[in-house]
Protein backbone atom coordinates (compact mmCIF):
# COMPACT_ATOMS: atom_id res chain seq x y z
CA UNK A 1 0.00 0.00 0.00
CA UNK A 2 1.32 3.43 -0.89
CA UNK A 3 2.19 5.49 2.15
CA UNK A 4 0.26 8.69 2.66
CA UNK A 5 1.84 11.98 3.65
CA UNK A 6 -1.21 13.77 5.07
CA UNK A 7 -0.87 12.45 8.62
CA UNK A 8 -1.26 14.70 11.64
CA UNK A 9 0.64 12.37 13.94
CA UNK A 10 2.73 9.20 13.74
CA UNK A 11 2.45 6.84 16.70
CA UNK A 12 5.48 4.56 16.88
CA UNK A 13 4.93 1.30 18.75
CA UNK A 14 2.05 -1.15 18.47
CA UNK A 15 1.68 -2.31 22.08
CA UNK A 16 -1.18 -1.35 24.37
CA UNK A 17 0.20 2.16 24.98
CA UNK A 18 0.67 2.93 21.28
CA UNK A 19 -2.70 1.38 20.44
CA UNK A 20 -4.37 3.49 23.12
CA UNK A 21 -2.74 6.69 21.89
CA UNK A 22 -3.77 5.90 18.31
CA UNK A 23 -7.33 5.17 19.42
CA UNK A 24 -7.89 8.35 21.42
CA UNK A 25 -6.20 10.59 18.84
CA UNK A 26 -8.15 9.09 15.94
CA UNK A 27 -11.36 9.33 17.93
CA UNK A 28 -10.61 13.02 18.45
CA UNK A 29 -10.46 13.49 14.68
CA UNK A 30 -6.72 13.50 14.03
CA UNK A 31 -5.22 11.72 11.04
CA UNK A 32 -3.15 9.04 12.73
CA UNK A 33 -0.62 6.55 11.45
CA UNK A 34 0.54 3.78 13.79
CA UNK A 35 3.88 2.21 12.89
CA UNK A 36 5.06 -1.07 14.43
CA UNK A 37 8.24 -2.93 13.48
CA UNK A 38 6.56 -6.28 14.12
CA UNK A 39 2.95 -7.28 14.63
CA UNK A 40 0.50 -5.68 17.06
CA UNK A 41 1.46 -6.55 20.67
CA UNK A 42 4.56 -8.40 19.52
CA UNK A 43 6.77 -6.70 22.12
CA UNK A 44 6.21 -6.33 25.85
CA UNK A 45 2.41 -6.35 25.51
CA UNK A 46 2.70 -9.91 24.25
CA UNK A 47 5.09 -10.94 27.02
CA UNK A 48 3.33 -9.95 30.23
CA UNK A 49 0.35 -10.68 32.43
CA UNK A 50 -2.88 -8.69 32.38
CA UNK A 51 -2.76 -6.67 35.59
CA UNK A 52 -5.08 -3.74 36.09
CA UNK A 53 -3.94 -3.57 39.68
CA UNK A 54 -3.76 -0.54 41.98
CA UNK A 55 -2.88 -1.98 45.36
CA UNK A 56 0.71 -2.77 44.44
CA UNK A 57 1.37 0.92 43.67
CA UNK A 58 2.65 3.60 45.97
CA UNK A 59 -0.38 5.35 47.50
CA UNK A 60 -1.02 8.71 45.89
CA UNK A 61 -0.63 9.81 42.28
CA UNK A 62 0.46 6.38 41.02
CA UNK A 63 -2.56 4.70 42.60
CA UNK A 64 -4.94 7.33 41.25
CA UNK A 65 -3.77 6.73 37.68
CA UNK A 66 -4.81 3.09 37.85
CA UNK A 67 -8.10 3.85 39.59
CA UNK A 68 -9.05 6.25 36.78
CA UNK A 69 -7.77 3.91 34.09
CA UNK A 70 -9.75 0.95 35.40
CA UNK A 71 -12.94 3.02 35.25
CA UNK A 72 -12.04 3.82 31.65
CA UNK A 73 -11.66 0.11 30.87
CA UNK A 74 -15.28 -0.40 31.91
CA UNK A 75 -16.36 2.32 29.50
CA UNK A 76 -14.22 0.86 26.73
CA UNK A 77 -15.99 -2.48 27.11
CA UNK A 78 -19.09 -0.78 25.74
CA UNK A 79 -17.27 0.58 22.70
CA UNK A 80 -14.69 -2.03 21.72
CA UNK A 81 -16.14 -4.67 19.45
CA UNK A 82 -13.75 -7.29 20.77
CA UNK A 83 -13.44 -9.55 23.82
CA UNK A 84 -10.49 -8.35 25.94
CA UNK A 85 -11.20 -10.95 28.67
CA UNK A 86 -11.75 -8.23 31.27
CA UNK A 87 -12.69 -9.39 34.76
CA UNK A 88 -12.87 -7.58 38.08
CA UNK A 89 -12.32 -10.29 40.68
CA UNK A 90 -10.12 -8.24 42.98
CA UNK A 91 -6.73 -9.24 44.36
CA UNK A 92 -5.10 -10.12 47.66
CA UNK A 93 -1.62 -9.57 49.04
CA UNK A 94 -0.85 -12.42 51.44
CA UNK A 95 0.99 -11.53 54.67
CA UNK A 96 3.57 -13.90 56.10
CA UNK A 97 5.38 -12.10 58.95
CA UNK A 98 4.59 -9.71 61.78
CA UNK A 99 6.81 -7.04 60.18
CA UNK A 100 4.83 -7.34 56.94
CA UNK A 101 1.57 -7.20 58.87
CA UNK A 102 2.43 -3.90 60.54
CA UNK A 103 3.76 -2.36 57.35
CA UNK A 104 0.77 -3.42 55.26
CA UNK A 105 -1.80 -2.22 57.81
CA UNK A 106 -0.11 1.18 57.99
CA UNK A 107 0.02 1.34 54.21
CA UNK A 108 -3.66 0.40 53.98
CA UNK A 109 -4.58 3.64 55.77
CA UNK A 110 -2.85 5.64 53.03
CA UNK A 111 -4.59 3.58 50.35
CA UNK A 112 -8.00 4.19 51.89
CA UNK A 113 -7.24 7.91 51.90
CA UNK A 114 -6.69 7.62 48.12
CA UNK A 115 -10.12 6.07 47.66
CA UNK A 116 -8.85 2.55 47.06
CA UNK A 117 -11.35 -0.08 48.29
CA UNK A 118 -8.92 -2.12 50.40
CA UNK A 119 -9.54 -4.03 53.63
CA UNK A 120 -7.72 -6.41 55.94
CA UNK A 121 -8.72 -10.08 55.63
CA UNK A 122 -7.92 -12.04 58.79
CA UNK A 123 -6.45 -15.54 58.57
CA UNK A 124 -9.77 -17.33 59.16
CA UNK A 125 -11.46 -15.52 56.30
CA UNK A 126 -8.35 -15.87 54.14
CA UNK A 127 -8.40 -19.65 54.36
CA UNK A 128 -12.14 -19.71 53.83
CA UNK A 129 -11.62 -17.79 50.60
CA UNK A 130 -8.44 -19.55 49.46
CA UNK A 131 -8.32 -22.99 51.16
CA UNK A 132 -5.36 -24.26 49.11
CA UNK A 133 -2.93 -21.71 50.54
CA UNK A 134 -0.19 -23.18 52.71
CA UNK A 135 -0.87 -22.93 56.47
CA UNK A 136 0.61 -20.22 58.67
CA UNK A 137 -0.19 -16.97 56.89
CA UNK A 138 -1.41 -14.10 59.04
CA UNK A 139 -3.99 -12.63 56.71
CA UNK A 140 -4.09 -10.51 53.57
CA UNK A 141 -4.93 -7.10 52.17
CA UNK A 142 -7.78 -7.30 49.67
CA UNK A 143 -8.56 -4.78 46.93
CA UNK A 144 -12.00 -5.40 45.46
CA UNK A 145 -11.53 -3.20 42.39
CA UNK A 146 -8.36 -4.79 40.99
CA UNK A 147 -8.97 -6.36 37.61
CA UNK A 148 -7.32 -8.30 34.80
CA UNK A 149 -7.49 -8.53 31.02
CA UNK A 150 -5.74 -10.14 28.06
CA UNK A 151 -3.11 -7.58 26.90
CA UNK A 152 -2.83 -8.84 23.33
CA UNK A 153 -6.58 -8.61 22.90
CA UNK A 154 -6.60 -5.11 24.39
CA UNK A 155 -4.05 -3.90 21.84
CA UNK A 156 -5.91 -5.55 18.96
CA UNK A 157 -9.25 -4.13 20.10
CA UNK A 158 -7.90 -0.58 20.36
CA UNK A 159 -6.18 -0.81 16.98
CA UNK A 160 -9.35 -2.11 15.32
CA UNK A 161 -11.37 0.74 16.79
CA UNK A 162 -8.70 3.31 15.87
CA UNK A 163 -8.87 2.06 12.29
CA UNK A 164 -12.64 2.54 12.30
CA UNK A 165 -11.96 6.21 13.10
CA UNK A 166 -9.64 6.48 10.11
CA UNK A 167 -6.24 5.56 11.57
CA UNK A 168 -3.70 3.91 9.28
CA UNK A 169 -2.09 0.83 10.78
CA UNK A 170 1.36 -0.10 9.43
CA UNK A 171 2.66 -3.34 10.92
CA UNK A 172 6.07 -4.83 10.08
CA UNK A 173 7.19 -1.34 9.18
CA UNK A 174 10.06 -0.16 11.32
CA UNK A 175 10.78 3.54 11.72
CA UNK A 176 14.44 4.00 10.77
CA UNK A 177 14.77 7.75 11.29
CA UNK A 178 12.94 10.88 12.42
CA UNK A 179 13.54 13.96 10.33
CA UNK A 180 13.81 17.47 11.79
CA UNK A 181 13.61 20.76 9.97
CA UNK A 182 16.18 23.57 10.23
CA UNK A 183 14.57 24.79 13.47
CA UNK A 184 14.84 21.35 15.08
CA UNK A 185 11.15 20.59 14.78
CA UNK A 186 9.77 17.21 13.71
CA UNK A 187 9.03 17.21 9.99
CA UNK A 188 8.72 13.54 9.08
CA UNK A 189 9.74 9.93 9.55
CA UNK A 190 11.57 7.42 7.43
CA UNK A 191 10.39 3.81 7.52
CA UNK A 192 11.62 0.78 5.65
CA UNK A 193 9.02 1.72 3.01
CA UNK A 194 10.16 5.31 2.51
CA UNK A 195 9.76 8.84 3.87
CA UNK A 196 6.55 10.31 5.25
CA UNK A 197 5.87 13.97 6.01
CA UNK A 198 4.33 14.31 9.47
CA UNK A 199 4.65 17.12 12.06
CA UNK A 200 4.25 15.02 15.21
CA UNK A 201 5.75 11.75 16.44
CA UNK A 202 4.75 9.93 19.63
CA UNK A 203 7.32 7.53 21.03
CA UNK A 204 5.37 4.55 22.40
CA UNK A 205 8.20 2.05 22.10
CA UNK A 206 8.29 0.97 25.75
CA UNK A 207 11.63 -0.55 26.68
CA UNK A 208 12.88 0.37 23.21
CA UNK A 209 11.94 4.05 23.59
CA UNK A 210 15.61 5.13 24.02
CA UNK A 211 16.40 3.99 20.46
CA UNK A 212 13.75 6.30 19.02
CA UNK A 213 14.89 9.05 21.38
CA UNK A 214 18.42 8.92 20.00
CA UNK A 215 17.03 9.72 16.55
CA UNK A 216 16.23 13.23 17.85
CA UNK A 217 19.22 13.57 20.18
CA UNK A 218 17.55 12.52 23.45
CA UNK A 219 18.86 10.20 26.14
CA UNK A 220 15.66 8.71 27.53
CA UNK A 221 16.32 7.11 30.95
CA UNK A 222 14.33 3.93 30.35
CA UNK A 223 15.93 0.53 30.93
CA UNK A 224 14.57 -2.90 30.03
CA UNK A 225 13.70 -4.93 33.13
CA UNK A 226 12.96 -8.54 32.29
CA UNK A 227 10.03 -10.40 33.78
CA UNK A 228 9.55 -14.14 33.38
CA UNK A 229 6.28 -16.04 33.69
CA UNK A 230 5.23 -19.68 33.93
CA UNK A 231 2.02 -20.98 32.32
CA UNK A 232 0.42 -23.88 34.21
CA UNK A 233 -1.93 -26.45 32.67
CA UNK A 234 -5.70 -26.13 32.82
CA UNK A 235 -7.13 -27.73 35.95
CA UNK A 236 -9.90 -27.21 38.45
CA UNK A 237 -9.66 -23.81 40.09
CA UNK A 238 -6.68 -23.46 42.44
CA UNK A 239 -7.13 -19.79 43.30
CA UNK A 240 -10.11 -17.54 42.72
CA UNK A 241 -8.36 -14.29 41.79
CA UNK A 242 -5.00 -12.57 41.67
CA UNK A 243 -2.87 -13.63 44.63
CA UNK A 244 0.45 -11.99 45.39
CA UNK A 245 2.69 -11.78 48.42
CA UNK A 246 3.03 -8.74 50.65
CA UNK A 247 6.78 -9.35 50.76
CA UNK A 248 7.06 -7.85 47.28
CA UNK A 249 5.62 -4.54 48.48
CA UNK A 250 7.71 -4.57 51.66
CA UNK A 251 10.90 -5.30 49.71
CA UNK A 252 10.12 -2.56 47.20
CA UNK A 253 9.68 0.19 49.77
CA UNK A 254 11.47 -1.16 52.88
CA UNK A 255 14.37 -3.42 51.79
CA UNK A 256 15.73 -3.47 55.37
CA UNK A 257 12.89 -5.87 56.21
CA UNK A 258 14.08 -8.49 53.70
CA UNK A 259 16.90 -9.95 55.79
CA UNK A 260 16.96 -13.73 55.67
CA UNK A 261 15.18 -13.87 52.31
CA UNK A 262 16.07 -16.72 49.96
CA UNK A 263 19.13 -15.69 47.92
CA UNK A 264 17.51 -16.61 44.60
CA UNK A 265 14.56 -14.36 45.40
CA UNK A 266 16.95 -11.44 45.82
CA UNK A 267 19.14 -12.37 42.85
CA UNK A 268 16.27 -12.62 40.36
CA UNK A 269 13.83 -10.23 42.04
CA UNK A 270 11.33 -13.04 42.53
CA UNK A 271 8.01 -12.57 44.31
CA UNK A 272 4.99 -14.84 44.27
CA UNK A 273 2.26 -13.84 41.82
CA UNK A 274 -0.64 -16.10 40.85
CA UNK A 275 -3.21 -15.21 38.21
CA UNK A 276 -6.06 -17.39 36.92
CA UNK A 277 -6.89 -16.69 33.27
CA UNK A 278 -10.11 -16.80 31.28
CA UNK A 279 -8.86 -19.90 29.46
CA UNK A 280 -8.48 -21.89 32.69
CA UNK A 281 -4.69 -21.79 32.70
CA UNK A 282 -2.74 -20.14 35.51
CA UNK A 283 0.15 -17.70 35.33
CA UNK A 284 2.93 -17.80 37.89
CA UNK A 285 5.46 -15.05 38.41
CA UNK A 286 7.27 -12.96 38.78
CA UNK A 287 10.83 -11.74 38.58
CA UNK A 288 12.55 -8.41 37.88
CA UNK A 289 15.97 -8.52 36.26
CA UNK A 290 18.15 -6.01 34.49
CA UNK A 291 19.31 -8.31 31.70
CA UNK A 292 19.49 -5.95 28.75
CA UNK A 293 17.23 -6.77 25.82
CA UNK A 294 17.40 -10.52 26.34
CA UNK A 295 13.83 -11.88 26.21
CA UNK A 296 14.79 -15.51 26.79
CA UNK A 297 13.61 -17.35 29.87
CA UNK A 298 16.24 -18.82 32.16
CA UNK A 299 16.10 -22.03 34.16
CA UNK A 300 17.39 -20.57 37.46
CA UNK A 301 14.77 -17.80 37.50
CA UNK A 302 11.97 -20.14 36.45
CA UNK A 303 12.98 -22.57 39.22
CA UNK A 304 12.93 -19.73 41.75
CA UNK A 305 9.46 -18.65 40.59
CA UNK A 306 8.10 -22.19 40.84
CA UNK A 307 9.72 -22.75 44.23
CA UNK A 308 8.14 -19.57 45.57
CA UNK A 309 4.74 -20.49 44.12
CA UNK A 310 4.78 -23.90 45.79
CA UNK A 311 5.70 -22.22 49.08
CA UNK A 312 2.37 -20.39 48.92
CA UNK A 313 0.20 -23.02 47.18
CA UNK A 314 1.76 -26.49 47.81
CA UNK A 315 -0.65 -28.35 45.49
CA UNK A 316 0.90 -26.59 42.50
CA UNK A 317 3.80 -29.06 42.70
CA UNK A 318 1.53 -31.75 41.21
CA UNK A 319 0.70 -29.72 38.10
CA UNK A 320 2.50 -29.36 34.78
CA UNK A 321 4.20 -26.27 33.46
CA UNK A 322 3.25 -26.08 29.77
CA UNK A 323 5.43 -23.14 28.74
CA UNK A 324 7.37 -20.11 29.92
CA UNK A 325 7.81 -16.67 28.42
CA UNK A 326 9.40 -13.33 29.19
CA UNK A 327 8.90 -9.66 28.47
CA UNK A 328 10.70 -6.40 29.10
CA UNK A 329 9.32 -3.80 31.48
CA UNK A 330 10.26 -0.20 30.57
CA UNK A 331 11.80 0.91 33.87
CA UNK A 332 12.35 4.55 34.86
CA UNK A 333 14.38 5.66 37.92
CA UNK A 334 11.33 7.07 39.74
CA UNK A 335 8.96 4.24 38.69
CA UNK A 336 6.62 6.66 36.89
CA UNK A 337 6.01 6.70 33.17
CA UNK A 338 6.76 9.59 30.83
CA UNK A 339 3.64 11.05 29.20
CA UNK A 340 4.77 14.36 27.82
CA UNK A 341 5.74 16.65 25.01
CA UNK A 342 9.47 17.31 24.58
CA UNK A 343 9.98 21.06 24.50
CA UNK A 344 13.52 20.88 23.11
CA UNK A 345 12.24 18.90 20.08
CA UNK A 346 8.90 20.46 19.07
CA UNK A 347 6.53 17.87 17.66
CA UNK A 348 8.14 14.98 19.57
CA UNK A 349 6.21 13.27 22.39
CA UNK A 350 6.88 10.35 24.71
CA UNK A 351 4.37 7.87 26.16
CA UNK A 352 6.56 5.17 27.67
CA UNK A 353 8.18 3.98 30.88
CA UNK A 354 5.26 2.48 32.80
CA UNK A 355 7.43 -0.46 33.92
CA UNK A 356 4.99 -3.25 34.91
CA UNK A 357 1.91 -1.00 34.92
CA UNK A 358 1.48 -0.34 31.21
CA UNK A 359 -1.56 -2.58 30.81
CA UNK A 360 -3.31 -1.06 33.80
CA UNK A 361 -2.78 2.57 32.79
CA UNK A 362 -3.07 2.18 29.01
CA UNK A 363 -6.46 3.93 28.65
CA UNK A 364 -5.57 6.96 30.78
CA UNK A 365 -2.17 7.21 29.04
CA UNK A 366 -3.79 7.31 25.60
CA UNK A 367 -6.35 9.88 26.71
CA UNK A 368 -3.75 12.12 28.38
CA UNK A 369 -1.50 12.00 25.34
CA UNK A 370 -4.37 12.97 23.04
CA UNK A 371 -5.18 15.89 25.33
CA UNK A 372 -1.53 17.00 25.41
CA UNK A 373 -1.23 16.85 21.61
CA UNK A 374 -4.50 18.74 21.13
CA UNK A 375 -3.59 21.36 23.75
CA UNK A 376 -6.56 20.48 25.94
CA UNK A 377 -6.88 20.48 29.71
CA UNK A 378 -5.82 17.06 30.92
CA UNK A 379 -8.06 14.76 32.92
CA UNK A 380 -5.44 14.54 35.66
CA UNK A 381 -2.39 16.68 36.40
CA UNK A 382 0.44 15.40 34.20
CA UNK A 383 3.25 17.31 35.90
CA UNK A 384 4.60 14.16 37.65
CA UNK A 385 4.86 12.49 34.22
CA UNK A 386 6.63 15.35 32.42
CA UNK A 387 9.78 14.65 30.41
CA UNK A 388 11.55 17.69 31.85
CA UNK A 389 11.80 16.08 35.32
CA UNK A 390 14.82 14.21 33.98
CA UNK A 391 16.43 17.18 32.23
CA UNK A 392 15.81 19.77 34.95
CA UNK A 393 16.35 17.57 38.01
Amino acid sequence: MALKSNLDVAVVGGGVIGASCAYYLAKAGMKVGLFEKGDIASGSSGGCDGNIMAQDHQPGYDTNLTIISNKMYKELLKELDWDIEYSEKGSILVIETEDELKFMKDRMKEQLACGLPVRFVDKDELYEQEPLLAPGFLGAIECASDAACMPIQVAIALVRRARSFGAEIHTFEEVKNIELDKKGKVSGIETIQGKISVPRVINCCGAWAPFLGKMVGLNIPIEPRRGQLVVVEQVAQVGHRKISEAHYIVAKFHPELTEGTDSDMIKYGVAFVFEPTASGNMLLGSCREFAGYDTRTTLPAIRAIIKRAIHFIPSLKYLHCIRTYAGLRPYTPDHLSIVSQVDEVPGFYIAAGAEGDGIGIAPITGLLMSQIVLGQKTTIDVDPLRWSRFTQG
